[in-house]
């Protein structure tokens, strides 16, 4: 009946795939409605928002330990990459976007960060790109942040150096061809 409960202890940071990176701060007994529930109580700190997920539900809703160095290279890797703008209607593009980030799989982010990311010289987005733009970047921050143990600010920077880098080589084979 139970599925295999994952085993995060306190302290161990772990992905939720709808809110991002936070902590296991405690591991709770409660009696709800008559039955025994283990509890991870997880803390986004960015949020001030505190979750607590049933033990036995852990991997039915996504929650996962942070990435791997192999899969956060492959998501670094994927910025490098040319943006592929898709010439579909704005709000099924932005659907499409909201579900990417709310998978919780780091590539598929990577990929929203990439196909809007705008540099200095390249038109202003709308209000709403900039919106899942902002929200992908930080949550693919908030994991490489708890990965590298620096801050969200610095692994920002990182992530955008590599998506300027990224611009100015499409822009150049651009201009070029």
């Amino acid at each position: 009946m139970a599925a295999k409960a994952l085993s995060f202890v306190v302290g161990d940071y772990v992905v939720y795939p709808k809110h991002g990176v936070g902590r296991v701060v405690e591991l709770q007994s409660q009696e709800i409605a008559g039955a025994k529930l283990e509890l991870y109580v997880l803390r986004f700190e960015k949020e001030r928002m505190t979750l607590r997920v049933p033990t036995n539900k852990a991997e039915s809703v996504g929650m996962r330990k942070l990435s791997s160095n192999a899969q956060m290279g492959d998501a670094l890797a994927t910025l490098k990459g040319k943006p592929k703008v898709k010439r579909t209607m704005w709000s099924r593009r932005a659907q499409e976007y909201e579900a990417k980030i709310n998978s919780g799989d780091l590539v598929s982010i990577a990929e929203v960060v990439r196909d809007l990311f705008r540099a200095e010289d390249q038109p202003e987005q709308s209000y709403s790109e900039r919106q899942i733009f902002e929200a992908a970047c930080s949550r693919l921050a908030r994991e490489l942040a708890a990965m590298e143990q620096v801050d969200e600010p610095a692994a920002q920077v990182k992530i955008l150096d590599i998506l300027r880098a990224a611009a100015a080589i499409h822009n150049k084979a651009a201009a070029t061809a």
